[in-house]
């Protein structure tokens, strides 16, 4: 569902309070936090969605993959996972084993186990995981803890949705659809162990609502407001071309409708890039607010595991006029 509806819903949601609900709902974080004792607390999300891949297997990994990303960006590690499942009567078994076995090979890759899950008959398939993870309280990451003067890193290029709607169009070749397969398909888990090592200060990560919408959310929650430069977003390969195309998916409409009185795109940022930036994505990186003495070190750390595309994309500043200000090149 869009941020807009979304919001409305949940603001009718009754609620009870409990000191040891360390995240909940009120900052649209990526999972919820409880507390068990001084020295552990959980961390419990779900996340499912329609095949975003034509092959099975890869469809099992990323959906495996996005589900798992929500402990990371807690800054927790997975422990237990189950499957959420909808398949219809016409689908093959072995596309259905295919899919539940992609999955669970990426619930392994994270070190945590598959303890079962729950199936029901649909039309249309869908597949996901609710995951259970463990943190230490003090060590928790949230996406209401960003400080004025913060540098903001992405790991993980934008473009998944546009290059999805390339891919149904039949205009995205061979090279571009891995590189979105193979992104998707990889677990923040190294990032996260980066950010971990040398600390940050908040940390979300981008999936439905865009890049756009989750560093809204890291924002409003943490009562700042953000400068983004988008020259310095990376990018995947193609995907300015394809949104010049119109090949945008309808969640990005969704996504500025929500957004549009509280973000300001100077001029020089152009229509291809802002919809790239409100494009929602599927297994997105990280986006982690860090001390900018800090930020050097942790950039470095990312690019030797591997994360090439990890970039220093803006900065938190003090709460202004604007929630979020895209600037056309550096401040």
């Amino acid at each position: 569902m869009g941020p807009e509806v979304l919001s409305q819903i949940l603001s009718e949601i009754p609620r009870k309070i409990d000191k040891n609900l360390l995240v909940g709902q009120d900052t649209s974080d990526d999972a919820a936090v409880y507390r068990l004792t001084d020295d552990l607390a959980l961390i419990v999300t779900l996340d499912f969605f329609t095949p975003v891949a034509n092959d099975p297997y890869l469809f099992g990994q990323i959906a495996a993959a996005n589900a798992l990303s929500d402990v990371y960006a807690m800054g927790g590690r997975p422990l237990l996972a189950l499957n959420i499942a909808c398949f219809s009567n016409c689908l093959p078994l072995h596309v259905i084993s295919e899919i539940i076995r992609g999955g669970a090979e990426k619930v392994l890759e994270a070190g945590a186990l598959i303890g079962g899950g729950h199936t029901v008959q649909d039309d249309e398939p869908k597949y996901g995981l609710a995951v259970v993870g463990l943190v230490h309280p003090a060590e928790v990451l949230s996406n209401a803890t960003a400080r004025p003067g913060d540098v903001l890193i992405l790991t993980k290029p934008l473009g998944t949705g546009i290059i999805g709607a390339a891919i149904k169009g039949g205009l995205a070749g061979e090279n571009v659809q891995q590189a979105a397969v193979r992104q998707m398909a990889a677990l923040n888990k190294d990032a996260a162990d980066c950010v971990k090592e040398v600390g940050a200060n908040s940390c979300t990560d981008i999936t439905g609502f865009g890049f756009l919408g989750h560093a809204a959310e890291m924002a409003r929650a943490s009562k700042v407001s953000l400068l983004i430069d988008s020259t310095a977003v990376p990018l995947l390969p193609e995907v300015l071309d394809f949104a010049g195309m119109g090949l945008v998916p309808a969640g990005a409409y969704h996504n500025r409708r929500f957004l549009n009185e509280e973000v300001l795109f100077e001029d020089g940022v152009d229509q291809k890039m802002q919809d790239v930036l409100y494009d929602p994505q599927t297994s997105g990186g990280l986006l982690v607010a860090v001390d900018p003495a800090k930020a050097e070190t942790m950039l470095k750390k990312m690019h030797d595991k591997g994360l090439h595309e990890a970039a220093i994309v803006g900065k938190v500043i003090p709460a202004g006029k604007n929630l979020i200000t895209v600037l056309s090149g550096p401040s």
